[in-house]
């Protein structure tokens, strides 16, 4: 496991939360001390619908294995798969969460699963917010200038809803 800088306040650890689909997955990197949060980094890894969907697999699996590389993450956070209307499109969300799942525990990265709602609930207070609140929430805990994109937004919400259970999901 990687070391953080020592701080007042305790030691930094780095979260990677992660948004999993297989058309766009969101990624957010952000550093917890004490209670403060810290914006480190935040994208989006796409794939093309053109593109055969076991080689858009093994693109979202090299893209986030590119992120932990860079980012060096202490923790994940990954969203759990929400009832889809589109059994089609629940699997293939399904096939994406497991090479992210995959990706971190080849790292030997504790991985810690939430639902949408729990997400939500940690940065806007209420299971049911819509998109626009979760990205203003967001912007708002990280002191960011500007909003993320939804997808980076949803990312960086599910590292801050993992930097909240930090103690109890080690």
């Amino acid at each position: 496991m990687v070391l953080a800088k020592r701080k007042a306040g305790g030691e930094a650890v780095r979260i990677l939360g992660i948004d999993p689909g297989s058309r766009a997955t969101g990624y957010g990197v952000i550093d917890k001390q004490g209670a403060a949060l810290t914006f480190v980094s935040c994208g989006v890894i796409r794939t093309s619908e053109k593109t055969p969907f076991p080689e858009r697999l093994k693109e979202i699996y090299e893209g986030i294995r590119e992120v932990i590389a860079r980012h060096r993450p202490q923790l994940v956070g990954v969203e759990d798969i929400f009832t889809a209307v589109n059994p089609r499109s629940a699997l293939k969300l399904g096939h994406a969460r497991g090479v992210l799942i995959l990706a971190a525990m080849q790292g030997e990265l504790p991985v810690a699963e939430f639902s949408p709602r729990v997400v939500k609930q940690a940065v806007a207070g209420y299971g049911q917010a819509p998109k626009e609140q979760v990205q203003q929430m967001v912007r708002i805990l990280l002191k960011l200038s500007a909003s993320p994109s939804q997808d980076a937004a949803d990312a960086l919400a599910v590292a801050i809803c993992r930097a909240n259970h930090y103690n109890n999901l080690l």
